[in-house]
């Protein structure tokens, strides 16, 4: 059936989704609304990727051919950071003038007898009442989303940095990236060709660094003076240009806008493209994501007994999903523009890998399948940064040694603390020593003991280890010894207090609910529950805090005789210790409340405590949660104030958490979700940092550490589901020096045959 369709806005969404519609139907009546002049346009360059061309061929494919015709392509990216060049290459990018995308598509649509109106502006919907479908394609800026914002209820996230879209006659034969250093901050340029005569120039920079610089004081034309000042060196004598003559002084910098909407639809109008979300530049899908929203509601629409509403609700279902993950990686590659300063401290190798797996969409082993000449040679330079000499062949970073004082890992592999609720009276047994030993002899170099309690009301609950009592100290003892005699792995114990979240149910009867009889009294930093249901704790004495120190110091004393490589003092997940830490339980009004500094008042007591008795030699680590995700929360300047404390009063590595703090948190679940705050830690602090959460396999392992973004990584339900997941990972990755129990050979080199069988029967399907 033959439908009005008309689309407000000339941008790539609103032209290809006419195409497309008419391609299918010539009996479309399709019109297209610009606000701007015929084949007008601002900016320059757009990028696309291979996998966005590729995906034109189930759109159309004339205009398909045209632009392809109108690419420059390019595979390399050049980083320039502190006098050096670092290149990568295998990336496959295309570049086209946006005014010559907008061209193709304009003279594409008037051939299938789309109707083009340029210079009309679109006030309301209600000029088109007897349209069937409306598509506002109408940008950023959207006035239909803006009229209807009630409905729409659109979240507008400025970002922090400001940037210039400008253009060169240099011609950059790789996409390049450019950071300089100035007496106000640090700018960087994003530079790649996309015609055969001239290159898109973006520069930007954090909000206040540009305005230190005094940008938002100058004439348009003085701000593009100083770019060209600024990055003289790589133009080559080429000026710096703007097209976008509508945009006065220091308007023509633009914070980035980060846009989402409740909703897409209302009624028989539909969001397109930037007027329903935006994904950063730095990550090359805008028009990616434009083209594709046109291709995903074209085909909703071509099902002849699908109606219109169902059409439009299955698209914005299917596409949200697409969106959100480049949304993810969009927001992932911004931030870490906007931090910028934070990597400057890196060497330039290590500053270039961060820079290019920043989104999380390329990792360790995407590079290598990318370029994996420059790949080895970046595991050869970590190599011998970690191992202090010259090594003879890559080795994947993961497998790298760590030095903390004097405790030698042979690996970065670390397992984490895992509560098992299987001792009884605190006591571990035959259960821990398998549990514990088994994971030592997969490979992992440093074992983590579940939170072990340091007197019985400290307990989570009545399953959880303890360290009070001299069998409890025996049987750790055995499983330390165990584990040395068996391999080159270490363990470290790690201490804590329940606090609120203690006298509950084993973790398979009732997660965090109180038990049915038997519950001990709780202390906390307030009388604030754990959630409703839960007994009330009372809040902490100084005599209660004393008694407190002690116990952690008699179960250190005891930690030094059961042979522990390292202690770990937890300070996250709303235990007693983090239940002072953040204000969203700790509403005391005394010199342990209050501010940050108050609030780690006692914590870093009870660490200083720990510290003078535990070994000089041996290292210890605080585990903290970085962030509440909950408003009123810690926020992220306070992370970073936690971390200093603690590493000033000792600490030698940081175990970066996060939330768990109260059941009313709402975490941002994904991949690595927490290591980016183990990333600023390591990188503004100055401290090693231990990443955790959502880590599942060696390749975002090695992503991490040759990222700089921890030194060491600990995983969890990997291991518990292959506690020889260490081994297996080197047998994939080829890694033939990482040691396996002499018993254990054999089932290696079966191990290995039978992954090159699978490569092989894969390779041939």
């Amino acid at each position: 059936m033959a439908m009005k369709i008309v689309c407000i806005g000339g941008g790539p969404s609103g032209l290809y989704f006419a195409i497309l519609m008419k391609k299918a139907n010539p009996a479309h009546d399709i019109t297209v609304i610009e606000r701007n002049r015929p084949y007008d346009t601002f900016g320059w360059g757009v990028v696309f990727s291979d996998e966005t061309l590729r995906n034109l061929a189930n759109g159309d494919d004339v205009s398909q051919g045209r632009i392809i015709d109108s690419f420059a392509h390019w595979d390399d990216i050049d980083v320039h950071f502190k006098g050096r060049v670092i290149r990568s290459t295998g990336h496959g990018f295309c570049g086209i003038h946006r005014k010559k995308l907008l061209n193709i598509l304009q003279e594409r649509a008037e051939e299938l007898g789309v109707t083009l109106e340029f210079e009309r502006n679109v006030e309301d919907i209600g000029e088109f009442p007897d349209a069937d479908l409306i598509v506002a394609s109408d940008g950023l800026n959207s006035r239909i989303r803006t009229q209807y914002a009630d409905h729409f209820q659109p979240d507008i996230d400025q970002r922090k940095c400001r940037f210039i879209w400008l253009g060169t006659k240099k011609l950059f034969e790789a996409f390049t990236f450019i950071f300089e250093e100035t007496e106000w901050g640090w700018f960087q340029a994003h530079a790649y060709r996309f015609n055969d005569e001239m290159s898109t120039f973006i520069v930007e920079t954090h909000e206040d660094t540009w305005r230190k610089a005094g940008i938002d004081r100058m004439e348009k034309e003085e701000g593009i003076a100083f770019c060209e000042s600024l990055f003289s060196k790589y133009l080559d004598g080429h000026h710096l240009e703007s097209n976008a003559a509508h945009l006065r002084g220091s308007a023509a910098w633009i914070n980035f806008p980060r846009i989402t909407n409740k909703t897409w639809i209302k009624d028989n109008v539909v969001l397109m493209g930037d007027a329903a979300h935006s994904a950063h530049f730095s990550i090359g899908s805008g028009t990616k994501l434009a083209l594709e929203d046109a291709i995903g509601l074209a085909q909703k629409l071509k099902n002849p007994v699908t109606d219109l509403a169902t059409a439009l609700r299955e698209y914005e279902d299917e596409r949200r999903v697409e969106v959100l993950k480049l949304q993810s990686a969009a927001r992932n590659s911004t931030e870490w523009f906007e931090n910028v300063r934070r990597y400057t401290g890196l060497e330039a190798e290590q500053f270039a890998y961060s820079l290019l797996t920043r989104s999380q969409r390329v990792s360790h082993e995407n590079l290598r399948l990318r370029d994996r000449d420059y790949l080895e040679g970046m595991e050869t330079w970590f190599a011998e940064r970690a191992t202090g000499h010259p090594v003879q062949q890559p080795i994947p970073p993961m497998f790298t040694p760590y030095r903390l004082r004097s405790m030698d890992l042979a690996n970065r592999v670390v397992m984490s603390p895992m509560a098992m609720y299987s001792a009884k009276d605190g006591t571990p047994n035959d259960f821990h020593l398998v549990h514990f030993g088994s994971r030592a002899l997969g490979g992992a170099g440093l074992i983590y003991t579940e939170m072990t309690c340091v007197s019985p009301d400290a307990r989570i609950t009545p399953g959880c280890c303890g360290l009070w009592t001299d069998e409890h100290t025996a049987q750790y003892k055995r499983i330390v010894d165990f584990v040395h005699a068996n391999g080159e792995a270490r363990v470290c114990l790690q201490l804590g207090h329940a606090g609120p979240k203690g006298s509950t149910k084993l973790g398979w009867e009732g997660m965090d609910e109180p038990l049915d009889d038997g519950n001990w009294p709780l202390i906390s930093a307030s009388a604030v529950a754990w959630q409703p249901g839960n007994q009330v704790p009372t809040p902490c004495t100084r005599a209660d805090m004393d008694r407190v120190i002690a116990d952690f110091e008699a179960a250190t004393r005891r930690a030094i005789e059961a042979g522990f490589d390292m202690l770990e003092l937890h300070c996250a997940h709303g235990y007693l210790l983090s239940a002072f830490i953040t204000p969203v339980t700790n509403k005391r009004e005394d010199e342990y409340g209050g501010a940050l500094h108050n609030r780690l008042r006692f914590p870093l007591q009870v660490f200083d405590a720990v510290r003078a008795i535990w070994p000089e030699e041996r290292p210890m680590s605080v585990r903290i949660s970085a962030t509440d995700w909950h408003d009123g929360g810690i926020t992220l300047e306070e992370a970073v104030a936690i971390a200093k404390a603690f590493r000033d009063h000792g600490v030698d590595i940081v175990d970066v958490s996060a939330g768990q703090t109260t059941p009313e948190a709402k975490p941002v679940y994904g991949r690595m979700f927490q290591t980016p705050y183990a990333d600023m830690i390591r990188n503004e602090v100055g401290v090693a940092t231990i990443a955790v959460g959502n880590i599942s396999d060696s390749d975002q392992i090695n992503s991490i550490l040759a990222a700089g973004r921890a030194d060491l990584v600990a995983l969890a339900r990997p291991h518990l589901s292959d506690p020889f997941f260490t081994l297996h990972a080197a047998a994939k990755l080829g890694y033939e020096q990482q040691p396996w129990p002499a018993p254990y050979l054999t089932g290696r080199a079966q191990y290995t045959r039978n992954l090159q069988r699978e490569m092989e029967s894969a390779s041939s399907v």
